[in-house]
């Protein structure tokens, strides 16, 4: 599970353009020297994140892309949704790349839940995190974040070490 360069770049590209502050603008020249990414690659990135609606462009010799909203209203989840997707979507069994036609697991699959327990996990977080929140230098932002993240049931967990060591009889 890893999150794509399109989706790493497209929130990296917000991000520049949301430090210039209210009404701040940017081009795709600028973005893309700030950032270390090709013009072209930049465009991509900024048209996928205008037709998302998190920016607006405008044209002419002080034109440039701003934000369409407000940092507070820009929920990093819809962006990386817009930039690419899910780290597991549901149809992730169905599109089963093996040497069968079908996973041989798809009536009772354990790893299934577990995947769908980290994308919720995940959903979490990230429908609760704004382009505000990583607007800080790091130090910062790894405060918010690390607000965001709740510990879950903190009981010890069962060691399965002897159970393992059984298995090997």
């Amino acid at each position: 599970m890893k999150f794509t360069a399109q989706e790493e770049y497209g929130l990296r590209c917000l991000l520049e353009i949301g430090r210039q502050g209210k009404g701040g603008s940017l081009t795709i020249p600028e973005i893309a020297v700030s950032e270390g990414l090709s013009i072209p690659y930049v465009a991509k990135l900024v048209r996928i994140l205008r037709q998302g609606g998190f920016l607006k462009s405008t044209r002419g010799q002080s034109g440039g892309y701003t934000l369409s909203r407000s940092p507070e209203e820009i929920v990093i989840g819809e962006v990386l949704a817009g930039l690419g997707g899910r780290l597991f979507a549901s149809e992730y069994c169905e599109q089963y790349p093996g040497t069968l036609a079908s996973c041989t697991h798809t009536v009772d699959c354990s790893i299934r839940s577990l995947w769908g327990a980290v994308q919720q996990g995940v959903d979490q977080v990230l429908s609760r995190t704004t382009l505000r929140d990583l607007l800080g230098n790091e130090q910062q932002t790894s405060s918010s974040v690390k607000e965001l993240v709740q510990v879950g049931d903190s009981r010890p967990r069962q060691s399965f070490v002897g159970l393992a060591s059984g298995l090997s009889d």
